[in-house]
């Protein structure tokens, strides 16, 4: 991958890794409300969750900050998706159950950072998970 590869630009990068570090407070709620949300807008997927939604939640959160911390570098960024590509696969993560993900993940951003998300930040959101989901279908192939 090369640097004109990159997901977002320098002020998205910003605006994403800026709302996330204000969700941390509220990091296990925000975990819960996604989950709940996900369910609500696609049951079928809550048979492919096993473990407590709680812990569940708090590796979700967490994979997505460790994503966040290599957004910017499309190089290091790659093996990244590729083992959670894999491990989505793994579990029975299709490629149509990326959207409610996308759904629930915006969502729960929304209704926890409420207007300390700017309609920057939130379009900035929709872009990164559209192309990161579009990625780890892509690489879960390989």
């Amino acid at each position: 991958m090369t640097k004109a590869q990159r997901i977002l630009s320098h002020g998205e990068v910003e605006a994403v890794r800026e709302s996330f570090a204000t969700l941390q407070p509220r990091v296990g709620e925000a975990s819960q409300m996604f989950y709940e949300r996900l369910f609500a807008i696609a049951p079928e997927l809550r048979s492919l969750f096993r473990d407590e939604i709680e812990e569940q939640g708090m590796r979700f959160m967490t994979a997505l900050g460790a994503i966040l911390n290599y957004i910017d570098d499309p190089v290091a960024l790659t093996p990244h998706l590729q083992r959670l590509a894999k491990g989505h696969s793994a579990y029975g993560i299709k490629p149509e159950h990326f959207r409610p993900m996308g759904e629930a993940l915006i969502w729960t951003m929304r209704k926890s950072l409420g207007d300390r998300l700017s309609s920057e930040a939130e379009a900035a959101w929709v872009r990164a998970y559209d192309e990161l989901a579009r990625r780890m279908i892509e690489l879960a192939k390989e």
